[in-house]
């Protein structure tokens, strides 16, 4: 799969559809068929939106994980937890199930912002909140998970 590029201000209608913004749904005709999970984030209060090939990719990882292993368990059920396959319609919506919703204050107004090969959909306010409280240590950020000597392993 190719990877996503893009953030959009979209907005929600009163049965939590969201209209995909065209520019996302060109990325990914290619998969639009075979459907998505949505699913709630790990770290931050939105939702992301996985192709099903980047789901299914992530879940035979997640197999290999030995489960009589309580700590994989508890894992793997967190991480699962109120996962949603969901689909986008003729009319090119997406129907975000109540409980997630709900999960990430999602309201009118919302973001959908592109995560390398995942979608994240988010709370206006919560997103230009995630933002801004990310902008004051960027530069750290940045220095420490993209800035290594080593030609190698960095980004130049």
């Amino acid at each position: 799969m190719d990877l996503i590029t893009g953030t959009y201000d979209c907005k929600v209608d009163a049965k939590g559809r969201l209209m995909m913004p065209v520019a996302i749904k060109k990325q990914l005709s290619a998969v639009l068929q075979n459907g998505f999970v949505l699913r709630r984030s790990v770290f931050q209060k939105c939702l992301e939106l996985y192709p099903m090939s980047e789901w299914q990719a992530l879940m035979q990882k997640m197999n290999k994980l030995n489960k009589f292993k309580k700590k994989n368990n508890d894992f793997i059920r967190r991480f699962t937890a109120g996962a949603k396959i969901v689909e986008v319609d003729a009319s090119g919506r997406l129907l975000i199930p109540k409980d997630l919703t709900v999960f990430a204050d999602i309201s009118k107004d919302i973001v959908v912002a592109s995560a390398i090969n995942i979608i994240e959909i988010w709370d206006k306010d919560l997103y230009e909140q995630a933002i801004d409280d990310a902008a004051l240590d960027f530069a750290d950020l940045a220095e420490e998970v993209m800035g290594q000597d080593d030609d190698d392993h960095g980004i130049s």
